[in-house]
């Protein structure tokens, strides 16, 4: 278990939603399921169990080949969001990581996390329409882009926008490259994603209103690209 230094009363217990009762519920946003809202001891934190899509789930929704504890998923991720952090990245703040043996070559995986106040994801907050709310995602992507972030995952859910500004979430196999202020292939590849993401979750918004935030989200970035242009 990896455990932030400033929380060292915690216990394999917290990485249970059972054991909290009635101070854990559902995540109902995102993902595959496996994630809980807690009250906590510590304040509010978000439990996210690790779990698997796409053919692969047939077999076992949470079971990974295990190669060592420094490639298993969340101790990667808590990892990385510490390396985020220190570089002043708008990321939440990691708090614990467990990986449990399930059987003689496979594991399970948790993570903890500060959760964010005020935080929804950003389809869902109330200045969606606003061209400056999408001008400020694009630079903060910006930011992520040139220290070098690749995000496995990046669609709409996981940009939250919070009280106190914006944040980018959920780095399950997401990696740091060498810093990368130019343009660049696997850039474009995450912008595309995103761009779809808009398109099918940002269902509150016309089409053409659509390409407006978009427009708006390229000028924050940096980029000349047409609006809705596939990278």
């Amino acid at each position: 278990m990896l455990v932030s230094p400033e929380m060292a009363d915690i216990t394999s217990d917290w990485f249970d939603p059972g054991f909290w009762g009635s101070k854990a519920r559902p995540v109902a946003t995102g993902g595959r399921g496996g994630a809980w809202f807690v009250n906590s001891p510590e304040g509010a934190v978000v439990l996210r169990q690790y779990r698997r899509g796409g053919l692969a789930s047939r077999l076992s929704d949470s079971s990974y080949f295990f190669t060592g504890d420094d490639r298993t998923r969340s101790f990667a991720e808590f990892r990385l969001l510490k390396e985020l952090s220190d570089m002043g990245l708008p990321v939440p703040e990691p708090v614990a990581a467990l990986v449990q043996r399930n059987g003689p070559l496979t594991y399970c995986a948790s993570i903890i996390i500060r959760r964010i106040p005020g935080a929804v994801p950003l389809p869902e907050s109330e200045s969606l329409q606003e061209a400056a709310l999408w001008c400020r995602v694009g630079a903060m992507l910006r930011r992520f882009h040139d220290a070098g972030l690749y995000h496995a995952d990046l669609n709409c859910d996981n940009i939250l926008a919070a009280d106190d500004g914006l944040f980018l979430i959920d780095f399950d196999k997401c990696r740091l490259q060498k810093a990368s202020p130019g343009p660049a292939s696997w850039k474009n590849r995450n912008l595309s994603r995103l761009w779809r993401s808009v398109r099918k979750r940002c269902t509150s918004l016309s089409p053409e209103s659509k390409e407006r935030v978009w427009f708006a989200f390229c000028e924050g970035y940096g980029l000349n690209e047409q609006v809705g242009r596939e990278f």
